[in-house]
This record gives structure tokens, C-alpha cells and sequence, in this order.
């Protein structure tokens, strides 16, 4: 596991034990933080690399953890929230493709009752009593990479993977060669329609792939979802070909005409193009109706030859998806009815101790290899020292039943589609006799350095610094990983090769940007070593040399600095506008007082913890010098302003009091989607408040305040002017 995985692996820690009714604001906006960073590099290993390193079941629950405390203090949502996200920038190595229509992920429920709620949730929407009929479609969730093609005239003229949602891959030479992909669709289509769906390798084919890839001595792939990934995605589109794709429909993007008036319909349309589309999909009248599908779909689960998740459920009538609309990067009239995790039991080998970019010490089992539905699994997370003991980091209330875990042990593991699982339970009964206790190290295993647990932190850091090797090198990865500075022919591998060579180290950013000034005065240069010639030891020199211009926000991004991530680097990029102004705020800027911290706490999603970690960063010696070497090698590009897209974008706005023609749910997804920030309380920072019958408190505020005032006619006029 690399030191990107380490690191999060020591976030992904059983705080969340604490229930999230007991969290303080300030436990809320840590937790908040912590959840961010662990579900942006998810997304990014998942969607991006093929290489999960979180379950979907660690996963799903790390959001429903996310979303429940921004439900219960939704003051403190961050602007990289992983409610606001779509999995993850495309790779390199592709044309882009920008999605007319943007391709959504889904809401994910676990329970029958989340379905109940779910049903009941369309019905308060849509304002329907509980008896009108309302009916769904329900059909398998296939575990394989999502693709979107684009027909027009009848003919396939672009494939995109989903990507980070608005932008994807273009993947159009490949997607030719799948047998399930028409290039040509039968009958009368629309003239232009994106057809969006599954690509997916059956279990049969995947054991053949992998068995002749291990005779020709190649590397085998985990599971058929990264192998189908992986395939796809290949540059020569003869690979591709050589792989056992397959695919299924089930949705569509943009289009000139509809398919049909109902989701049903549409499918049949589908299928009449040519289009393979799930025999196990049904229409069905009501929540009890889906269930019983749930539980068909799971019972053949087994045998179905192709790895399935979970059941996806739709809402039928196409008029009344339109009207419920979209969250944020969630489809209102759709949820995933996701399957619980796999178990299974194997021998505790081992426990090893990786030290992650922000010192953080992350133990991780390995195990007797053992089969965990379908894949080999040999390595678990752990979490931290507490897990291990039996307790939970957050509470000290025991886990497991208190039940501590030690080398020899018979431990029960669960995964749902990773590599990464988790150890969930031990059976004391088989413990070896004369196991000891593990003494978690209180010294960094890389450099000696004392390792120290902060008051209110789940894990152990090394306090080493720049000067433990293993936090260095992982900085240094981070700072040319792909959404940073993304140097072409610097990557982890050569960090790690840089970092050690006598002749041209890369300790530290700056070092990068010396590094072919460095290597003519070298005896020895870089062309005539290290696997290197002319050509690629230019080739790497004029890559460095492209990444000196660097977008403000990425720059900020490849600081890694702790808790901030890439949404929040672009806010914070938004916010001050160029790097003289950023530096500045934060060289001035004191934790907990003054104008500068102030303005820092007052962006909106920029919380007490972010605050504190940067300004930190601005004023430690050692990472203080490190920025001031690096910058004067840089040109900084500064974000440019968002245009205006309608008459309340970047406004304020509060609701309250009845409103009679939408509901309060419709009328904040309305205003969202025009660029308007929605609040529940009336401030100094308001710029309109929406007041039905029934108005009270809310609107004599806005009176006390000067903010405006206006009723739900005005407000439909004044948005139906865009």
C-alpha cells in the first residue's frame, strides 16, 4: 500500500463510533473535515486509477455518516463536501469530453425502511397523498464502469467515461470494438441521443482473462470491475478488442426527441435500437413491490455470472422526474438499494505500521490469503491503535466487545468490491496460547521520531516533519500527483527514486524545478544513468519546465496541506484571487483572532479546523521555508471570475412562512440551480427573503436588517425572468 493509501488509511478510523446526536460544532466541523479528504481520495482511486482502496461498504457508510452530520449542522457543509461531488477527474491520456447532460451518481439507501422513506420523500415532494398510485422501475446495479455514447443520425460518434461527471474520457475508438455497442442503430432514433450504461466483464470471462494474462506472465486483475475498467481505458484500442466486454443500458443523456413518456417505455426503445438491456429489470407499483424485486435480484445474485451491487430504483413517469429535479449531484427520483458486504474468516499474520504525508502512523493486517466473494484477500486496514485494542478511538467504549486483536488471531474480514477490507470481529476461542498484546509504536518506524497523539485526534503522528523520509516522500508525491502539478514522467515511482540519488535529490518542491540546472554541473548526468538517455532525461526537463505556469489552486492543492483538499483549494484559489493576496491573509493571519482569521473563517465552507491547519502551515518554520524556495520558480495563474447566470446567482436567499405554489424542497432546489446560495436564517449577509403566510421572526429580521423582502409571486417572476 502506498503512501497516499497509508495516510488516508489512518483517517479511515472508528471515530465515527461517536453518534453523531453527541457531536459538538467543533467535533462536527473535525469529522467533516476528515470525511472530505478520505472521500476525495476514494473517488479519485476508484474512478480515476481502477484501484479501490476503500469497500463500497466503508464507503456508502463514510457518506451517510457525511450527510447526517451535515443534516444536523448544516451551517458547517464545506465547499469540497462529498455531497456536492461526482467521482473523479478524467486520466490523462485521453481526449475530454464535456457532458451535455452531467452524468449523476445516486443516492444509496441500505434498509427497507430507506425505501419506504425514499417513496415517502417523492410523495411530500410531489405533494401526492400516500394512496395515489405511483410507480417504479427497478432493475440490477451493475458493478462495472459507467460510459456514455453519443448517436447521431443513427450512428455512434462519441464514447465517454463518466469521469468527474461534467468532463470524461473520450473512449470512442474502443468502445467500437464491444459487441454489445451498436455502431448503428436499428429502427427510427432521434436524431441525436446519448445512450448511457454499463460496461461490465462476466465472472467467466474474467477467469480467462486473467488465467492467459498469468500465462503470458502479466499482471492479474482483482476483480471484473477493474478489469472491464482497465480495458476500456486502454490507449490502443486493439487491447481493448482482445478484452471480453460487455454492456448494458439503462439510461440516456441528451436527445432531440423523447424515447418515451415513462422510464419503462424508454428501456423497450432502447432495446428495439439494439441495445442489451437487464432481463431482470421490472415495473413496480409501490415500495413493497420494489422489496420483493430486491429480494428476487439478491436470491440470483449468486448465479447471475456478472457482479452485481445493488438495486437501482426509478421513478416511472418521466413528467414527474423532471419535476423532482436533481440535488447536487444526486437524482431526487432515484436511489441505489445497495447489498450488505461479504464476510469471511482467516488467519492474523501480522501487523505492520505505514507513516502517510501527514505523519500519520496507519497500521494494516496482513492476513492468510483468503477467497472473500471472488477476490484473494491478504491485507485489512485497521484503522488505528484503538481499533486494534478493541475500543473506539472517539468514545473509548468498547468495540468488538472489547475484544483486542493479536498476531495468530482468527479474525472475521468484510469487503464489498476492494482490495483494502476491513477486520470486523476475532474469535477468542481459536487465540494461540502465550498471544501477546500489541504495543502500538509510540516511535515513527521510519525515523525515530517521537509518534504523538494529539487530544481529540484518532491516530498517532510521527513528529518528524520533513525530516522523516516517509512523510517527505509522500509530500513529494502528493505535490506532482495528478490534480496538483502533474508532472508527465514524475511520478511516485520517481519520487522515490529522486529522493535517495546522491547526485539529483528531490528533497523538498523547489528541488524539482532546480533539477536540470543541477544536473550540468553534475560529473555524472542524469542521461548516462538511472535508466535514463538523451531523450528522456530532455523529455522529463522540458515536462518540469510545462508545470512552471500552474493554476493558483493547484498550487495551494500541492502544498498538502492537512484536511484541505482540491474543492477547498479552489475556494480558497476563488476567495483571495492571486497568491500574493493568499500569502499575505495567511502570513498575517493569527489562529483564533484578528481581521485575516476572520475573513479565513468567513468563506463559506472554510471551517475552524481548515482555518487552523492553514494558517498552521503559513507559520511553521521548516514547511514555511520550503513554500518561499519554491514560489520564485513559479508563474501563477489566478482563477478567473464566474460569470453571471441569472438575477440571484451568488446571492443569499431564506425562505420562510407556507409556500403554496412549490414546495419548500422545490423552491431551494430552483434557487441552487440558478447559482443562489440557500440559508435557513436570516443574517447581515442576506440579500432576499422569499415570505409566505405565516412569516414571523425570519421577517422581522430581514425588516431589522434592511434585507429584502418579497413574496412567492415576486420570486417566481424573478426567476422565470432567467
Amino acid at each position: 500500500m502506498d503512501g497516499r493509501r497509508t495516510d488516508i488509511a489512518g483517517m479511515v478510523s472508528d471515530s465515527a463510533d461517536l453518534a453523531v446526536e453527541v457531536l459538538t460544532e467543533g467535533d462536527a466541523q473535525a469529522e467533516l473535515a476528515r470525511l472530505a479528504t478520505i472521500l476525495e481520495a476514494a473517488n479519485e482511486a476508484y474512478h480515476t486509477q481502477d484501484a479501490p482502496f476503500l469497500s463500497d461498504a466503508e464507503y456508502d457508510a463514510l457518506k451517510i455518516r457525511n450527510a447526517a452530520i451535515e443534516a444536523r449542522f448544516p451551517g458547517l457543509k464545506r465547499s469540497d463536501s462529498p455531497t456536492e461531488k461526482v467521482g473523479s477527474a478524467p486520466a490523462e491520456g485521453f481526449g475530454k469530453v464535456v457532458h451535455r447532460v452531467p452524468m449523476l451518481s445516486l443516492a444509496n439507501e441500505f434498509s427497507a425502511e430507506g425505501i419506504h422513506e425514499f417513496d415517502a420523500r417523492i410523495r411530500r415532494y410531489l405533494n401526492l397523498d400516500a394512496e395515489a398510485p405511483l410507480a417504479y422501475v427497478a432493475e440490477p446495479k451493475i458493478d462495472g464502469l459507467s460510459l456514455s455514447l453519443r448517436y447521431e443520425g443513427g450512428r455512434l460518434v462519441q464514447a465517454a467515461t463518466r469521469g468527474d461527471g461534467e468532463v470524461g474520457e473520450n473512449v470512442t475508438a474502443n468502445a467500437l470494438t464491444v459487441d454489445d455497442i451498436p455502431s448503428r442503430l436499428r429502427g427510427q432514433a432521434p436524431q441525436v441521443l446519448e445512450v448511457r450504461g454499463e460496461v461490465y466483464m462476466t465472472h467467466a470471462d474474467f477467469a480467462a482473462l486473467n488465467a492467459r494474462t498469468a500465462l503470458n506472465g502479466g499482471r492479474v486483475f482483482a476483480n471484473p470491475r477493474n478489469a472491464a475498467a482497465g480495458s476500456l481505458r486502454q490507449l490502443d484500442p486493439k487491447i481493448t478488442a482482445s478484452r471480453p466486454l460487455r454492456f448494458f443500458a439503462y439510461a440516456w443523456g441528451e436527445m432531440t426527441e423523447p424515447l418515451s413518456d415513462t422510464q419503462w417505455g424508454s428501456l423497450q426503445r432502447l432495446k428495439a435500437f439494439g441495445f442489451q438491456v437487464n432481463s431482470l429489470a421490472r415495473l413496480c407499483d409501490g415500495p413493497l413491490a420494489l422489496l420483493a424485486t430486491y429480494d428476487e435480484i439478491e436470491s440470483q445474485r449468486a448465479t447471475l455470472g456478472y457482479d452485481i451491487d445493488g438495486v437501482v430504483y426509478k421513478v416511472n413517469d418521466l413528467g414527474l422526474q423532471r419535476r423532482l429535479g436533481f440535488r447536487s449531484t444526486t437524482p431526487r427520483w432515484a436511489v441505489a438499494h445497495k447489498f450488505s458486504a461479504e464476510r469471511a474468516w482467516t488467519r492474523l499474520l501480522a501487523i505492520e505500521v505505514n507513516v502517510g504525508r501527514t505523519g500519520a502512523l496507519a497500521p494494516l493486517a496482513k492476513l492468510q490469503p483468503v477467497t472473500v466473494g471472488g477476490v484473494v484477500v491478504s491485507n485489512a486496514t485497521l484503522h488505528n491503535e484503538d481499533y486494534i485494542a478493541g475500543r473506539s478511538a472517539a468514545t473509548g467504549e468498547a468495540i468488538r466487545g472489547g475484544r483486542d486483536l493479536r498476531v495468530g488471531d482468527w479474525v472475521e474480514v468484510r469487503r464489498a468490491g476492494d482490495v483494502i477490507p476491513q477486520i470486523v470481529d476475532v474469535d477468542l476461542s481459536k487465540r494461540p496460547e502465550g498471544a501477546e498484546r500489541y504495543q502500538f509504536p509510540t516511535t515513527c518506524p521510519q525515523c525515530g521520531s517521537a509518534a504523538i497523539r494529539e487530544a481529540g485526534d484518532a491516530v498517532r503522528r510521527c513528529t518528524g516533519g520533513m525530516a522523516c523520509p516517509a512523510q517527505a516522500i509522500e509530500k513529494l508525491k502528493h505535490f506532482v500527483s495528478r490534480n496538483a502539478f502533474d508532472i508527465e514522467g514524475l511520478g511516485a515511482k520517481q519520487i522515490e527514486l529522486f529522493f535517495n540519488d546522491p547526485l539529483l535529490p528531490i528533497r523538498e518542491p523547489a528541488d524539482i524545478f532546480t533539477m536540470e540546472e543541477r544536473d550540468r554541473r553534475n560529473p555524472e548526468r542524469l542521461q548516462d544513468r538511472l535508466g535514463y538517455g538523451p531523450v528522456s532525461a530532455n523529455k522529463l526537463f522540458r515536462a518540469i519546465d510545462h508545470r512552471r505556469t500552474v493554476q493558483l489552486a493547484r498550487l495551494i492543492l500541492a502544498l498538502g496541506i492537512r484536511h484541505l483538499g482540491e474543492s477547498g483549494s479552489a475556494l480558497l484559489a476563488s476567495h483571495y484571487g492571486s497568491w500574493p493576496a493568499f500569502e499575505g491573509a495567511m502570513t498575517a493571519a493569527s489562529v483564533g483572532e484578528g481581521p485575516e482569521w476572520e475573513e479565513l473563517n468567513a468563506i463559506d465552507g472554510v471551517g475552524k479546523v481548515l482555518a487552523t491547519s492553514v494558517v498552521t502551515a503559513f507559520h511553521q518554520e521548516a514547511e514555511r521555508a520550503a513554500i518561499d524556495r519554491l514560489i520564485p520558480h513559479l508563474t501563477i495563474e489566478n482563477p478567473q471570475p464566474r460569470a453571471v447566470e441569472s438575477p440571484v446567482t451568488g446571492k443569499t436567499v431564506v425562505f420562510t412562512g407556507t409556500l403554496e405554489r412549490m414546495t419548500r424542497a422545490e423552491a431551494k432546489a430552483r434557487a441552487e440551480a440558478l447559482g443562489a446560495k440557500v440559508a435557513g436564517s436570516v443574517s447581515a449577509r442576506t440579500d432576499l427573503l422569499v415570505a409566505g403566510p405565516g412569516a414571523g421572526s425570519k421577517a422581522r429580521e430581514a425588516e431589522r436588517l434592511g434585507v429584502r423582502v418579497i413574496d412567492e409571486g415576486e420570486w417566481l417572476s424573478l426567476i422565470e425572468a432567467t
